[in-house]
């Protein structure tokens, strides 16, 4: 008489030559998991104030902006498209999050008033510092 097939109890492990296929899928994540949860900021929209006591060639801005925008050593500000000016970057608590100061003279200079819109980035590259 023939041994009966053994039958697989639901706690014993599966013979070396089959996978469980459930185990393998578990290692694959969801679809929502590979997408970028963080956004990173490229530019900002900021007013532009004079400020009297700067370098020409430079620019205060709030670290924690300068920080979310990547700015290090040297920022771009763009007013209506038309103005476009690259500063080195001096970091500076007392300067409020939404704005950047600016060499007022050099401002009124190019036709930019003080308060104006602008929109700020890292500067891609410095050859253009003002």
């Amino acid at each position: 008489m023939e041994a009966p097939e053994h039958t697989q109890t639901p706690g014993e492990d599966k013979p070396e030559g089959k996978r469980d296929i459930k185990a393998l899928v578990a290692l694959i994540p969801p679809a929502d998991a590979l997408r970028k949860k963080e956004v990173k900021l490229v530019e900002r929209r900021m007013r532009v104030r004079y400020d009297e006591d700067i370098d020409p060639a430079k620019a205060r801005i709030n670290p924690s902006t300068a920080k979310a925008l990547g700015i290090t050593d040297a920022l771009e500000v763009v007013v209506a498209g038309r103005h476009k000016f690259v500063f080195e970057a001096v970091l500076d608590e007392e300067v409020p999050p939404n704005e950047v100061y600016c060499n007022g003279e050099l401002l009124r200079e190019k036709g930019v008033a003080d308060n104006s819109i602008a929109t700020v980035r890292k500067a891609r590259s410095k050859s253009d510092m003002v």
